[in-house]
């Protein structure tokens, strides 16, 4: 009898025991989870609502349907130029930052000098102030009296009325900005890469090498194929941050000149905050944006499943 009554108490210690475990677990995440709730979750719901809304942000919520979608791919320009832009951005900077990046690990993972120096040069762009290093390089590429031009000039003999105008001129702004986002982030995406380096197994290099294998083919055979899931993280950092551009554009040339330099998110920040702001019509843009890049991240996803 006495055996029956512990065996019929053993569960329900087993099932408190359990019970609060689970408490002080769910204590624990609880903060983290009711600020997630509170600050993201609920926002973007409300933002996906408000995408089919009309709202000021003084009068009532109105409900308009597909009307704001509808606007976007017909009526609205300076959208379908800000879509293109995002894109041509998204097409100029991850496969050249992808390059420079891998470029710089490679070189700087070899017992070079002043190695150390050199990781830390190439890294201190992306950790400088924003600010100042966009001051720096409009002054660099300024048209009239920056180094550039006047190195074009002086030692290649560009005429002055041919020189390119960079940030300035429309057909050059893009450029601009792909080029400076190039150059201030790979130093970020090196250290990543270094830190893939790291893991290759020398074995393998060593064992191709003896059998007559050069350094080109050791990388493109060996190295390389190592590194995909460095790679695929690269990939998708480098996409994701592309399609929420923003900083770069403001500080070198707030979205000019005319159209040439708006992003989605610059043309989003416009809509909701500049002159009278329309809330439904720029969380209707939001939802484009974020359906484009989950759509191109499931894409890389499966890619990346493919090829392994």
């Amino acid at each position: 009898m006495a055996s029956a009554a512990v065996q019929n108490k053993t569960p329900r210690k087993v099932l408190k025991k359990s019970t609060r475990d689970s408490l002080i677990a769910y204590s624990f995440i609880a903060p983290n989870f009711i600020g997630f709730c509170v600050f993201t979750l609920v926002p973007m719901m409300f933002a996906i609502a408000l995408a089919f809304c009309a709202w000021d942000g003084r009068h009532a919520i109105e409900f308009i349907g597909l009307k704001n979608f509808v606007k976007l791919f017909t009526t609205d320009k300076i959208f379908q130029a800000a879509l293109k832009n995002t894109i041509v951005y998204v097409i100029g900077t991850v496969p050249l930052t992808l390059a420079c990046s891998l470029a710089m690990a490679v070189l700087l993972n070899q017992n070079v000098k002043l190695r150390n120096f050199f990781r830390t040069v190439a890294f201190f762009p992306y950790v400088a102030s924003l600010v100042a290093v966009a001051a720096v390089w409009n002054m660099i590429f300024n048209p009239s009296m920056g180094p550039i031009n006047m190195i074009l000039n002086q030692f290649f003999g560009v005429a002055v009325e041919n020189l390119p105008r960079w940030a300035a001129g429309k057909d050059t702004a893009m450029i601009t900005v792909i080029l400076f986002s190039v150059w201030k982030n790979m130093g970020y995406y090196m250290v990543i890469y270094l830190a893939g380096l790291q893991g290759c197994n020398p074995d393998l290099n060593e064992a191709a090498e003896l059998d007559g294998a050069n350094r080109w083919q050791q990388f493109w055979h060996i190295t390389l194929p190592q590194l995909r899931p460095t790679t695929f993280f690269v990939v998708i950092m480098l996409t994701i941050s592309g399609f929420k551009v923003y900083d770069q554009m403001y500080m070198i040339t707030q979205g000019g000149p005319g159209t040439a330099t708006m992003t989605l998110v610059y043309y989003i920040y416009n809509v909701a905050f500049v002159n009278t702001p329309k809330y439904g019509y720029a969380s209707a843009i939001s939802m484009v944006l974020f359906v484009l890049v989950l759509i191109v991240t499931i894409i890389q996803f499966r890619g990346s499943k493919g090829e392994n």
